[in-house]
Parts: C-alpha cells; structure tokens; sequence
C-alpha cells in the first residue's frame, strides 16, 4: 500500500511573482479587438460632437472616457502588477500544500483550500499551472514545484480536465 501524497512548498508574493502570474493567467485578445470598446466610446462622442445639438460636455466626456479606456488596456499589465504589489499581502510569505483532498494557500492575511473535486479545469502553461474552479483561477509556479508535485497534477486530476 503507498502512502497518500503530500506537498508543501512556500514562496514569496514578490514583484515577480505577480508579474508571472499575470502573464501566465491573462489571455491577451488581437490588438484591434482589444481596443473596441474604446474606439466606439470615442467614435460615439465625436458622432455627438457633429450630429447632435447636445451639450458639448456630454460628448467630449464621453471621448475622454474613450481615451482612458485605452490607456487602461495599453497598460493593463503594469496597472495589475502595481495594485498587487500595493496590497497588504504583497512581500508575504504563501505556504502552499496539497493532497490527495485538496488545494491550501495560506499567508498571514487569507487562507483558502480548494477541494480538487471543485476544479472545473487544470491548464498547464509555459511556467506553471492554472487552475480553475467554480470560484475562480487560481496560478501555480512550476518554480516551486518540485517533479513529484507536477507529476501529482498531471495523475491525480481527471485527464479529461488537463489542457495544455
């Protein structure tokens, strides 16, 4: 008879961290399709400006709504790593285990355990793991996982939930 598994590994919610998790988590659309919101906003307070006898306020609101929004998409990144890394967790120290049950982080602010019978999808990624459940996605570096711990992922869970 094996003895169940089970891992424990800690690291350090640092500026790196949260920039590898960004990358690894976000998917990034086309450029153009990332962007249209922004250009129907502006088109539309330029249409306003031209064809109706509103406020020019209201229209040039609206433009400059345009304009923001495409900043925010130009510098999604940079504005996600920033908001972490202002956050009280940031410089913490997360010991992340698991077994055969189940999923738990925890840092001196949040503890959260993950039943793996509540993962909808396991997607390996070029540096590590998501890992999506009902309540959301959640990153695993393979930098602090050891062979065994990556083996675990790929047996343990149903293989009709691995994408890669």
């Amino acid at each position: 008879m094996s003895n169940p598994f089970s891992f424990t590994t800690c690291y350090q919610l640092d500026k790196a961290h949260f920039v590898e998790c960004f990358e690894e988590s976000v998917a990034v659309q086309r450029p153009l399709k990332r962007y249209a919101k922004s250009l129907a906003l502006a088109a539309f307070g330029f249409l306003l400006f031209l064809l109706a006898d509103s406020d020019p306020y209201v229209a040039g609101f609206i433009v400059v709504l345009g304009f923001i929004d495409g900043l925010s998409v130009y510098y999604q990144k940079p504005w996600w790593v920033a908001r972490q890394m202002l956050s009280k967790e940031a410089g913490s120290e997360v010991r992340l285990s698991f077994d055969e049950q189940s999923m738990t982080s925890k840092s001196v602010y949040r503890e959260n355990t993950l039943l793996w019978a509540d993962v909808v999808a396991l997607e390996k990624t070029a540096r590590g793991w998501l890992v999506v459940s009902k309540a959301g996605k959640n990153y695993i570096s393979s930098s602090c996982l050891s062979d065994e711990a990556e083996a675990f992922l790929l047996n343990h869970c149903s293989p009709a939930l691995i994408k890669s």
